[in-house]
């Protein structure tokens, strides 16, 4: 059996929109068309319940884990918007800054951040045998805007830790997403996605805002297809300006 994505997770409240618009305040967040708050993989949830009280009355039972990159920034902003502390931002071991919260119906939430001491503290040797699947990766200027390139666009399932994507592509095969300031895009393709109909597959991304390219000397159809040698093949670009591609085979 396949391990399922954990895809949601419900917040009841007698007031969803204000706790909805509280969370979007405090960290940045703008809703889904359908409401909801996606933070990484996961999408938060707010529903309007009858069968709960005003104020969460075990608020220890269930308690949201907010991974960040700058705690003290984000703990800055939750004081300018009078956030209730129960545990202030504090220094654990290995360099972790952890506090934690009260939100206005009372349940529990952690802001944490994982700092280098600690991430470099949990580094396993590699193997000299290189007996293990490698995998690949890539550089972007910006995280947020690729995991919404790729999760929402692309319709990937894109999974976050320690500020770094990981794109899961198929099967357990995992690509590597990391930041980088002074990023320069590749002059080749870095991903090619094999379809079934590119012709659909074009039209779908187009639908969803992507711009295909085209090259001199590789002469491409109306939709932004190469029907030349080799499969038919369309590229395009993430908002890091890294080439991919969708391709059929003949």
């Amino acid at each position: 059996m396949t391990v399922p994505d954990l895809g949601s997770i419900l917040l009841a409240s007698p007031d969803p929109d204000r706790l909805r618009d509280w969370y979007c305040r405090a960290f940045g967040a703008t809703p889904t068309p359908d409401g909801d708050v996606r933070f990484g993989g996961v999408s938060l949830l707010f529903d309007r319940r009858d069968d709960i009280a005003a104020e969460n009355p075990e608020p220890g039972r269930t308690i949201l884990n907010f991974h960040v990159d700058d705690a003290r920034s984000v703990a800055a902003r939750l004081d300018e918007m009078g956030a209730d502390w129960l545990v202030r931002l504090e220094e654990r071991s290995e360099g972790m800054l952890f506090g934690t919260l009260i939100d206005p119906d009372g349940n529990y939430f952690q802001i944490i951040e994982l700092g280098a001491r600690y991430v470099a503290a949990r580094v396993v040797t590699p193997s000299t045998t290189l007996n293990s699947a490698p995998y690949s990766g890539f550089a972007v200027d910006d995280i947020e805007a690729a995991t919404a390139f790729y999760r929402d666009v692309l319709g990937l399932t894109v999974t976050e830790e320690y500020g770094l994507l990981s794109l899961h592509v198929g099967g357990d095969k995992t690509v590597l997403v990391y930041p980088k300031e002074n990023h320069t895009p590749a002059t080749y393709t870095i991903l090619n996605f094999p379809v079934d109909d590119i012709e659909a597959a074009v039209d779908t991304l187009r639908e969803r805002g992507v711009t295909f390219d085209r090259y001199p000397g590789m002469e491409s159809d109306e939709r932004g297809i190469f029907r030349g040698g080799g499969p038919y093949i369309a590229w395009f670009t993430d908002p890091a300006g890294n080439i991919l591609s969708v391709l059929q085979e003949r």
